[in-house]
C-alpha cells in the first residue's frame, strides 16, 4: 500500500493516476474529503495515524503556506510509528545550495535530513520549475496581458511533471533507486521568455513577458531559491529522468501542445 500525500495536486494526482494504470493499490490523502481517499492534516497527528496505518511506502508532497520543515517532520513521525518502510520526497532543485549567505530550500533540506535519520528506504527528488507553472497565467494570456517575469534572463531545464511522476511511481514500486537524490531535469534549457514564445507558436496568438525586476512579489521564505535561480544556478541538464524511464524527458513544446485548452477555454 503506498499513500500519497497532496494526492490532488501537480504531481500527485498524476502519481495516482499512474499507480491506477498498473494497478497498485494506493491511498489519496488530501486535506478535504475526497471519494476513496482518506482525509488528513499534518497539524493534526491523529488524522496522520489514520492515514499511515498498514502503508508500506509514503510519497511525501508538503506545500506548507509558510515553507516549513513541520509539516514533513509530523507525517515522519506518524510513519516511522506505523512501520512504514520507504519514503520518496518531493524536494527542489539547489535544495542545500548556499547563495547570499543562506541556504536554498533550507526546509527541504531539514525534512530530508529527518528521513535519512528515521532509517527510512529513501529517494528525494528535485525537479526544477514545472512547465505547468504557466497555468497560473492562463487568464493573463486569455486577456491578452504580459506575463509578469521574475526570472530575468536566467535559464531552467523546465520539466513536464508527467516525468516528475514517472520517475516517483519508479522509486516507490521499486528498490533500485533507494538512497538516491535525483536532480530532475527536462531535456533543454529555457529562460521565462523562451517559454512564452514557445506557447505562443503553440496557440497562435501573442504571449508577452514584462520583466519584474525585484523580488518583492516573492515570499521571504523562499526568496532565497528564486534569486539562486535567477543568478544562472539552476541552468544545468541531468540524465536521470532518460536514465530512469528509459525514454527522453518530455519537451515544454510538447506539454504545451497537450495543455493548449487550458490556456484557450476558461475553466468552469
Amino acid at each position: 500500500m503506498i499513500l500519497i500525500t497532496g494526492a490532488t495536486g501537480t504531481i500527485g494526482s498524476h502519481v495516482a493516476r499512474l499507480l491506477t494504470e498498473q494497478g497498485v493499490p494506493f491511498r489519496a490523502m488530501s486535506r478535504r474529503a475526497q471519494p476513496g481517499g482518506v482525509q488528513a492534516d499534518f497539524d493534526d497527528p491523529a488524522s496522520l495515524a489514520r492515514a499511515v496505518a498498514g502503508v508500506d511506502a509514503v510519497f511525501l508532497v508538503t506545500v506548507p503556506p509558510v515553507p516549513t520543515a513541520a509539516h514533513d517532520l509530523a507525517l515522519l513521525e506518524a510513519a516511522r510509528a506505523a512501520g512504514v518502510r520507504k519514503i520518496v520526497k518531493l524536494s527542489a532543485i539547489g535544495s542545500g545550495e548556499t547563495f547570499d549567505g543562506a541556504t536554498v530550500g533550507a526546509w527541504h533540506v531539514d525534512a530530508e535530513r529527518a528521513i535519512e535519520a528515521g532509517g527510512f528506504a529513501w529517494t528525494v527528488l528535485r525537479p526544477p520549475s514545472f512547465a505547468s507553472n504557466l497555468l497560473r497565467f492562463a487568464p493573463l494570456i486569455r486577456a491578452g496581458e504580459p506575463l509578469p517575469n521574475l526570472a530575468g534572463d536566467s535559464r531552467q531545464a523546465v520539466i513536464d511533471p508527467r516525468d516528475v511522476a514517472a520517475v516517483a511511481v519508479a522509486a516507490l514500486t521499486g528498490d533500485a533507486h533507494d538512497g538516491r537524490r535525483y536532480d530532475l531535469s527536462g531535456p533543454e534549457l529555457l529562460t521565462f521568455a523562451d517559454q512564452a514564445a514557445i506557447l505562443e507558436g503553440v496557440l497562435a496568438r501573442p504571449v508577452d513577458v514584462t520583466d519584474v525586476p525585484t523580488l518583492d512579489q516573492v515570499p521571504a521564505a523562499m526568496a532565497t531559491g528564486v534569486a539562486w535561480a535567477r543568478a544562472g544556478g539552476a541552468a544545468y541538464l541531468t540524465d536521470h529522468v532518460p536514465r530512469i524511464l528509459g525514454r527522453p524527458a518530455g519537451t515544454f513544446e510538447q506539454w504545451a501542445h497537450d495543455h493548449r485548452e487550458a490556456f484557450t477555454n476558461p475553466r468552469e
